[in-house]
């Protein structure tokens, strides 16, 4: 008896064991995959992430890591999101009774503005907690990530190569120039140089130096040497302007032309600006001596006289003329008037 019970007690704890095992075993999702809506986005605009399950499913947990120094998170569609940050928690139980399946979510995330340079960067995603869409399938976790890579990146504006200078320019004067690089939005590179060439000059034996002085106080010939040092030097990002100063020297007059490239010195030195520039040397002109100014030795005539002593005299006497005159004019008068009365 006890030998049968023992038997009875072993098959009902066998078949417990395969109801529990059939329960809560979970089968494997293969068909599971993401995708985003663009490999390649500007600062500023959106990328949609789409998880697709192969099959529907009543519940589910999405995880999508993202960097959150190049991306933010936006809106998602097929559950509830919460966003810690760095990931997106996007969780979904279908409460209709299994009548409202998935088969997808979309989680919607935002490049930062402001960035300016190329960032290459991506999306990992895991899924927890899946079943179908009545629960009485579950499915394993996928904790393997699927990753997918996005590249954030401005839109670049060329550079542009400028010489300036003021006034004209005479054979064997030395002229200050300015070379200039620029750009609004310049791509990124950390080994560039100017090179530049003389392409046509007036004469054969016509020569030409484009000067410019190092850290260190060396003169550098542009023409000859190139500038920056040997592996180059860093340029981009926003409003780049970078002035390098010079010294133009010519030893014939006439019209030079000047080609000056930016080269990429990682990609084989390919050119990533370039421009001529015509540049006309005048003679130079010789001081002409300055012819001090003689004093006219012709005599002019006063053209008032000053007066001299007779003639001051004789209107002293013109004046006493006038008083004898009035004197006797005015004796005469009285007597009239008496010899009347």
């Amino acid at each position: 008896m006890k030998k049968l019970f023992s038997i009875f007690t072993i098959l009902v704890l066998f078949f417990i064991i395969i109801s529990v095992s059939s329960v809560t075993s979970a089968a494997t999702l293969n068909n599971v995959s993401a995708e985003v809506s663009k490999s390649k986005i500007a600062p500023g605009q959106e990328v949609n992430l789409t998880v697709s399950f192969g099959k529907d499913l009543g519940a589910y947990t999405v995880n999508a890591t993202y960097d959150d120094a190049i991306f933010e998170y936006v809106r998602s569609e097929g559950g509830t999101a919460n966003d810690t940050g760095d990931k997106v928690i996007l969780t979904y139980h279908d409460t209709t009774g299994g009548t409202n399946p998935r088969t997808n979510a979309v989680i919607t995330f935002k490049a930062k503005t402001g960035l300016t340079a190329s960032n290459p960067t991506n999306f990992s995603i895991t899924l927890t907690g899946m079943a179908n869409s009545d629960a009485s399938e579950t499915y394993d976790d996928i904790t393997t990530p699927i990753i997918k890579d996005v590249l954030v990146e401005p839109n670049y504006i060329n550079y542009t190569l400028s010489l300036e200078y003021t006034g004209t320019i005479k054979k064997n004067e030395a002229k200050d120039m300015k070379l200039i690089t620029a750009s609004t939005m310049g791509k990124n590179y950390d080994h560039v140089r100017l090179i530049a060439e003389i392409t046509a000059k007036p004469k054969e034996d016509a020569t030409a130096k484009l000067l410019a002085t190092d850290k260190s106080g060396a003169e550098i010939d542009l023409l000859q040497s190139g500038w920056g040092e040997a592996d180059g030097y860093a340029i981009g990002g926003k409003d780049v302007r970078q002035e390098l100063l010079l010294r133009g020297e010519f030893n014939t007059d006439g019209k030079y032309t000047v080609h000056i490239k930016l080269i990429n010195r990682e990609n084989s030195d390919s050119v990533i600006a370039e421009k001529s520039f015509d540049i006309t040397v005048g003679e130079k002109v010789a001081e002409k001596p300055t012819t001090p100014t003689k004093p006219s030795t012709e005599e002019k005539l006063p053209t008032t006289y000053p007066q001299t002593g007779m003639t001051q005299y004789i209107y002293i006497l013109l004046a006493v003329l006038a008083l004898v005159v009035a004197y006797f004019v005015l004796t005469n008068h009285k007597a009239a008037k008496r010899y009347k009365d």
